[in-house]
């Protein structure tokens, strides 16, 4: 059987429980090597075989997965954060679906996840936002037109912008024709790892911020008013609110 594994945003912890199962009885792993802690690996069998996908084409990533399932042997293909997000996932199982060949998908943490925790802060506030837009500026990887960051950025939702830091300027620029330049804004790098580190700002000052610390890669910016502290309580724990499993007062 062919797995593909969330590994989590960094800390080897973060992968789930079902997740480290099924790498501690794998037979080979192919591992993005740029962007996975090589941590996690440590949680696979003394004889697995392990490949940095890093160095590798999607063909040879293919081909080596095939062999694997042909010998009938247990492979993961572990994927940064989780694979659904910015993981080049649907042409590795568009191969796979080619070839007749069987696998399932473990979902993990993905990075902007871990970002809010170290934040902590809560991405969806009653009578701040309830919509969280992930995105990404375009690289050599476009971008629709109709998802361009500053078309988004008139929503005033909580945004996560993935895979943009070394754009930075530019992606400030595009907020700047939705979001305030007083709106508050973060940018977390690494988050999970050891060498996390969190600079906080507003849409006018994050940019130059983020760069005194040094940070062009390996990063997410955050941006909206979920950052501040001015949000409405839920009305799930009220005493007044009236639920399936609670009568309020009211």
């Amino acid at each position: 059987m062919i797995y593909f594994i969330g590994a989590g945003p960094g800390d080897p912890e973060l992968i789930t429980v079902k997740g480290k199962k099924i790498l501690s009885q794998a037979d080979i792993a192919i591992y993005a090597g740029s962007l996975v802690n090589i941590e996690v690996l440590e949680f696979a069998k003394s004889d697995c075989v392990v490949y940095n996908s890093a160095y590798m084409t999607l063909e040879e990533v293919i081909a080596i997965m095939s062999e694997g399932h042909q010998n009938g042997e247990t492979v993961v293909r572990l994927h940064t954060g989780d694979p659904s997000v910015y993981g080049a996932l649907r042409e590795q199982m568009r191969e796979l679906d080619k070839r007749g060949m069987e696998y399932k998908v473990i979902p993990g943490v993905s990075s902007f996840l871990a970002a809010a925790a170290a934040l902590k802060k809560e991405y969806t506030l009653p009578g701040v936002t309830q919509t969280v837009i992930l995105t990404r500026m375009e690289g050599r990887t476009g971008v629709p037109a109709s998802e361009d960051i500053a078309s988004l950025a008139a929503h005033n939702a909580t945004m996560i912008i993935f895979l943009s830091i070394g754009m930075i300027d530019e992606l400030i620029e595009r907020l700047k024709q939705g979001y305030g330049g007083d709106t508050p804004a973060a940018v977390v790098y690494k988050a999970s790892w050891p060498e996390q580190k969190i600079v906080m700002g507003t849409v006018d000052d994050i940019a130059e911020k983020a760069k005194r610390e040094g940070i062009n890669k390996t990063a997410l910016l955050a941006v909206g008013n979920f950052l501040g502290d001015e949000y409405e309580l839920s009305r799930l724990y009220d005493s007044g609110f009236t639920h399936e499993y609670r009568r309020g007062t009211e």
